[in-house]
């Protein structure tokens, strides 16, 4: 059945489905979607999000991770710095939540805070988070707050003048596992001056897939992956969620419990009943894989592993 006149559908997702196609597995037809910047068009979509990181089984095994591996370590952090007055670029910021935990701990130093996200939701959030604890100098509104991570470079330029001359690049919420890794790494190393240093926080690969879907099959993570879908005229009726840990990376899909045709811009798409669409993933690496990355881009590393292993932060300095 096409979708009737008026319907909306997404422009941008729907030329995605339509550039990437299917692959096959077996008899099953696999359209993978999976691109962060589909994530978060909408304010319900980037709420959805934060939504997700406050879920218990979530929060305690991502979230939380994260938020002890930053307070445990944030001595070491400081010592890298010293007093001199910084900029923090905080790529994919959220809603400032963790970068305001860091702030904290930089007593006594100046700090411009510049959040960064392709969500303006995110991006205001932010603002506003960390205006409210008033633990900053200054921060950073303007054009390039709302960009994808192309435009750092053009970014840390800006940056990097007057007295705030060094940068503490955060990459924190597992960002780094959306991402081809090297692509990003390259991009923010590119973006980086001598001295420079970038925080990392993402999942490792700890060999329990059953403990690391158990924190993804969730309600909240299905309201926050079907988006996309729901965006291309579908019905959650229609739609069968699921979540499976394979290739070393969590993939949540759905899979078409009815055919269904969508016809946009002159083109149509239709769908078979157990079509599967991979709307998100996020890559997890092993612990020696992981250094082995941070290792191949810069020239002091440190990473610290959560305790169960299922999480690290590495600091990585230019």
């Amino acid at each position: 059945m096409a979708e009737k006149p008026g319907q909306q559908i997404n422009d941008l997702i729907f030329r995605e489905l339509i550039k990437r196609g299917y692959s096959l597995e077996g008899n099953t037809r696999i359209w993978n979607i999976a691109d962060s910047k589909l994530w978060y068009l909408t304010p319900d979509q980037a709420q959805s999000y934060l939504d997700l990181e406050d879920e218990e089984e979530y929060k305690k095994t991502v979230t939380q991770q994260e938020i002890d591996l930053i307070n445990n370590n944030a001595k070491e952090i400081l010592d890298k710095f010293g007093d001199e007055p910084i900029n923090i670029i905080d790529i994919g910021c959220g809603d400032g939540r963790k970068a305001s935990m860091l702030i904290e701990k930089f007593k006594g130093t100046k700090i411009r805070y510049c959040p960064i996200d392709i969500s303006s939701y995110m991006v205001n959030k932010a603002i506003e988070r960390v205006k409210e604890a008033n633990t900053v100098d200054e921060v950073v509104e303007f054009q390039w707050n709302i960009s994808d991570f192309e435009n750092i470079s053009n970014i840390s330029t800006l940056l990097r003048q007057g007295k705030y001359k060094k940068t503490i690049f955060l990459l924190l919420g597992n960002t780094l596992g959306n991402f081809e890794i090297n692509e990003l790494l390259y991009e923010i190393r590119s973006s980086m001056k001598g001295g420079d240093l970038l925080l990392i926080g993402n999942g490792l690969d700890h060999r329990k897939p059953k403990e690391i879907i158990k924190s993804y099959n969730s309600e909240y993570f299905n309201r926050f992956s079907i988006h996309p879908l729901l965006q291309l005229g579908m019905k959650k009726e229609d739609l069968e969620f699921g979540v499976r840990f394979k290739n070393s990376r969590i993939e949540s899909f759905y899979t078409i419990k009815k055919p269904k045709e969508i016809s946009f811009l002159g083109r149509s798409v239709k769908f078979e009943t157990g079509d599967q669409v991979i709307v998100i993933v996020s890559y997890k690496y092993n612990k020696e894989d992981f250094v082995s990355f941070m290792n191949l881009y810069f020239d002091d590393v440190i990473v610290k592993p959560s305790e169960d292993g299922s999480y690290a932060l590495a600091l990585c300095k230019k």
